[in-house]
């Protein structure tokens, strides 16, 4: 049976990738820099991951003791685990491995948070503690973009967010989305855009091949919000000229979109949408 976590976690997947234009993603009307992937493996993916989240709000829900850690371990094993689903019910292709590890997190944060009384982001820094220590500082064995990136930029990407207790969910996307009006497609484009003014997103520096690149990104979200946002005609046009520059240059904003979809996961979580 599908509690109402894993229903919000399975939501805010599915709303992230409906809404649309999104520049560097996949949405319904373009897979955009992702040729091997349409809207419709992003919800066949989506659906594989029930089980997932229903055992990590499982194990956020069991869990006794201090060492938050060892839940985040328990939770990094069920991952791996869903990462297999997602690729079989994919054909191979990965549509959701970004959102396995930073869902999953605010999912079992969000279960233990609930059933012990303490605050989301902190228990979420609690859990993953140490983590980019133990995943990029002490190894020599570098093989994802993230790795690489580390090394090359001193960037800890994903797992800094974690540990940090997704800092730009709390202090810029969240605050940014319930204070947001108009259509939930406005208010979700424009919260997607205020990530982008802010997040160091690895999936951009590995396709466009440098760092140089987060400036521009930057420089451009604020300009769209500076415009209005989606609903205004100026803001309209500059966000469709932004997707074809991402269309022409292969750009992917693949770590804004899984920030967009925790920020989404927890504001359906506080009865924000």
């Amino acid at each position: 049976m599908t509690n109402s976590i894993t229903q919000n976690a399975l939501r805010a997947l599915l709303y992230e990738v409906t809404t649309l234009p999104k520049p560097g993603l996949v949405d319904p009307a373009n897979p955009g820099p992702h040729p091997d992937m349409n809207i419709y493996t992003f919800i066949d993916s989506s659906l594989s991951l029930e089980h997932y989240f229903n055992k990590a709000t499982q194990i956020g829900q069991t869990f006794t003791g201090a060492d938050l850690p060892a839940m985040f371990t328990q939770l990094r094993q069920e991952g791996l685990l869903a990462e297999e689903e997602m690729l079989t019910a994919t054909n191979g292709v990965n549509t959701h491995k970004g959102a396995i590890f930073a869902l999953g997190i605010f999912v079992c944060a969000q279960s233990y948070c609930k059933k012990n009384q303490v605050e989301l982001f902190a228990t979420i820094a609690k859990m993953c503690h140490g983590l980019v220590e133990h995943d990029l500082e002490k190894n020599n064995q570098l093989q994802t973009a993230g790795e690489r990136e580390f090394q090359q930029y001193s960037i800890g990407g994903a797992r800094a967010q974690a540990e940090q207790g997704y800092p730009i969910v709390k202090k810029y996307a969240l605050p940014f989305l319930k204070q947001s009006t108009g259509t939930l497609q406005c208010r979700l484009l424009d919260t997607l855009m205020k990530i982008a003014t802010v997040t160091v997103d690895s999936n951009l520096i590995k396709r466009a091949g440098n760092y140089d690149v987060i400036n521009w990104l930057h420089s451009c979200a604020s300009q769209y919000l500076a415009l209005g946002g989606y609903a205004t005609v100026l803001g309209k046009k500059y966000l469709l000229k932004l997707n074809q520059i991402c269309l022409d240059h292969n750009y992917s904003l693949g770590g804004c979109a899984d920030l967009l979809i925790g920020t989404i996961f927890v504001a359906l979580e506080q009865g924000q949408l």
